[in-house]
């Protein structure tokens, strides 16, 4: 077999134990701490992207590890080393990137995930504890409602001229309102701003 072949093969399986290292058109740690410094806009959604694929990264480098150390002898020693220097390396990468980010986990979500459950379990409690909290306030604002209407009632029957003029004062107040909403919605060359019902 041609050395240079059997040379080619080794660079491409990464190693002496059969591993294919997965060749990416990710840059390394240094060119991606170049291009994040580089870029003016701190994106939040672009530094989350490089915290998962450096993540993603890390997870295959152990997954590696774990071949080798599975498969261990004195040939792979080399190997070893380099895989854990390069682990470091990524684990580096991912700790300056995750500076980026600013993103609050509760601890709810860390404590079920510990407890070996789903996190979706804590976004469906929140969504069922936000409906209930909902359903309660609308019960109130029903019930205040209601008491308005009672009240308006039993002051017309009581004192019906001071409710007309009670009544008038408010229509001239929504008018008021209604007005100052158009006269916000007005353009600066005298368009209004339609809005669209679907």
């Amino acid at each position: 077999m041609d050395s240079s072949l059997s040379t080619a093969s080794a660079a491409a399986t990464g190693g002496g134990n059969g591993v294919i290292i997965p060749q990416s058109n990710d840059p390394s740690p240094m060119e991606s701490s170049a291009t994040a410094a580089a870029t003016p806009t701190d994106d939040s959604k672009q530094n989350l992207t490089l915290v998962i694929n450096s993540i993603q990264k890390t997870l295959g480098i152990l997954h590696q590890l774990y071949l080798t150390v599975s498969s261990y002898n004195v040939a792979s020693q080399l190997p070893l080393l380099q895989r854990m220097n390069t682990l470091v390396l990524e684990l580096d990468n991912m700790t300056k990137l995750a500076e980026n980010c600013n993103i609050q986990v509760p601890m709810e979500v860390l404590n079920l995930i510990d407890d070996g459950k789903n996190p979706d379990e804590f976004t469906r409690d929140v969504l069922n504890s936000c409906i209930a909290k909902n359903q309660i306030t609308k019960g109130k604002t029903d019930t205040f409602k209601s008491l308005r209407r009672h009240l308006l009632e039993e002051l017309e029957q009581t004192f019906p001229d001071e409710v007309e003029a009670y009544r008038d004062i408010r229509a001239a107040s929504a008018a008021e309102t209604k007005r100052f909403a158009q006269a916000q919605s007005t353009l600066p060359n005298g368009d209004v701003k339609v809005k669209t019902e679907i």
